[in-house]
Order: C-alpha cells, then structure tokens, then sequence
C-alpha cells in the first residue's frame, strides 16, 4: 500500500515539475460546435479535448482568436504555442508543413456543398455561385474556379452564408456539414439544407500545429490513443459523426446510387 502511494506521488511530482503554460492560437471564426474561441463558456469539441489533455498532463493552456492569415505569423513571431485548427495540406505562405509539428486528429470536419433539398443530384454544373467563408482555400472547387466555371462569393460569417443560399442569391455554400446543422437549427427560418454528396465534399483532420513544443505534441497523440472512450465520448457530446456515417444515411434519404458520389478528380 505504502508503495503504491508512493508511486502516485512520484508521478504527481513528475507531472508538477514538467507542466507548462501555453497559449493556443485559433480562428477567430463562430465555427461551433468544432470551435468558438471567442465563447466564454463552451468554445467546442477541439477546445474540450484539449482540456482534457490539460487535466490529465497538468499542462495548462490559453486561447487567443484571431484572424486566419494572423495566426501562422503569431506562431513565428512566438507570441503563441500552437495553433488550432491546422493541417499540413493548408496553404499559407509564412510556415511551411515540414518545419512544424502536428498533431494527429483531434477530430474530424466534413466539408461539403450544401444545397436546398429541391437541388440534390442535379449535378456541378448546376452550380455557378458558391458561397464560402473568407479566407477559406477552395480545394474542392479550385480547378473549376481556374476555368472560370463558378464564382466564389466570400463570406464573413456563417449566418450571411446560409442567407444567401436561403434567398437563392447563390446556388451552394462550401461549409462543415456539423456547422452548418448547429447554425440552422439556432435560426428555423433558415433552411432546410442538404449536404449534396454528388458534390465536392471530403474529411478532413484538424490538428493542432506548432513550430517548437514538440514533446506536447507527442503527449497529446499519447493521450489521444491510450483514451479512446474519453475522446469518442467528447465527439458524441458535441454529435460529431463521420463522412461515412452521412453519406449512408444521405444515399438512403434521397435514393442517391454510388456512382452517383462525387469523388476527388
């Protein structure tokens, strides 16, 4: 017995001595239930596991909202650890991929065209004007925006987006199928729409990155993969579901068949 508490003290010291305090740099983007870093209460599924990390590590962590294009710069400049979301297949033109340390998946956003219901399956060229949020990379519609084929018609928050399809002023909006869900049932006069999987849709990981502090990350991924109930746990809290997940329930719903779906060119 004497020895078994001796042994939580010695981790107890252990875990005292090494834990620091960091500051997370985030967007500064209403992107719920993923993350709102401006929130003082709940700031999402990313903020959640992160504290959970903290309670676990003792490793005490900050967050700061910012611009897009800001945060990369804050993280050079090291006025911040780490930044969140990011990942390695993101442009930007202050870090690059291979000078940082990312995390794995803290979760998992799915990306997608949103359209109304009466639009499903009538196909990409259907689609001319799509709305998406400022400082977004167009990765699904880059090479038909090289052809002059769409419009991209940025928007500044998620309410102006859903607006503006709600008003048929564009034809689709390039959202997060959770966001886009969560901001649709806070306003039910918008809506219904639908995540057309015949249209350029994917999953993509956020991470979280930095330039320095690469053993927080490697107890971050330890964490993360030894506490696979506490992780999934916090996802279903917030309702996060996969890419498969829908795209099943979404064939079902509209009758839509596999060679429907839209796949990456």
């Amino acid at each position: 017995m004497k020895q078994g508490l001796f042994c939580l003290l010695l981790m107890w010291i252990s875990t005292a001595a090494t834990a620091e305090k960091f500051i997370v740099g985030s967007q500064n983007i209403e992107y719920y239930p993923h993350y709102n870093f401006s929130s003082p209460i709940d700031k999402g599924v990313g903020w959640a596991i992160l504290e959970a990390f903290s309670e676990a590590s003792g490793h005490e962590f900050s967050y700061l909202a910012m611009p897009i294009r800001r945060l990369q710069m804050e993280m050079l400049k090291g006025h911040v650890d780490f930044v969140y979301p990011d990942n390695p297949g993101w442009y930007n033109d202050v870090t690059k991929a291979k000078e940082k340390y990312f995390s794995i998946a803290l979760t998992r956003a799915v990306t997608g065209t949103f359209v109304k219901p009466k639009n499903v399956n009538k196909g990409i060229n259907a689609i001319k004007r799509i709305a998406m949020p400022l400082g977004f990379t167009p990765v699904n519609w880059q090479a038909r925006l090289d052809q002059n084929l769409i419009k991209i018609v940025s928007i500044s928050d998620t309410f102006a987006g859903l607006s503006l399809l709600q008003l048929e002023r564009v034809d689709a909006i390039d959202f997060e199928y959770h966001v886009g869900n969560y901001y649709s049932s806070q306003s039910p006069q918008i809506g219904p729409f639908i995540l057309d999987i015949t249209l350029p849709h994917n999953e993509i990981p956020f991470m979280l990155s930095a330039l320095r502090h690469q053993e927080v990350i490697g107890e971050l991924n330890a964490f993360i993969n030894n506490n696979p109930a506490i992780i999934d746990s916090i996802r279903a809290r917030y309702g996060i579901t996969t890419l498969e997940a829908l795209t099943q329930q979404i064939q079902t719903e509209f009758s839509i068949e596999d060679k429907d779906i839209w796949q990456p060119e």
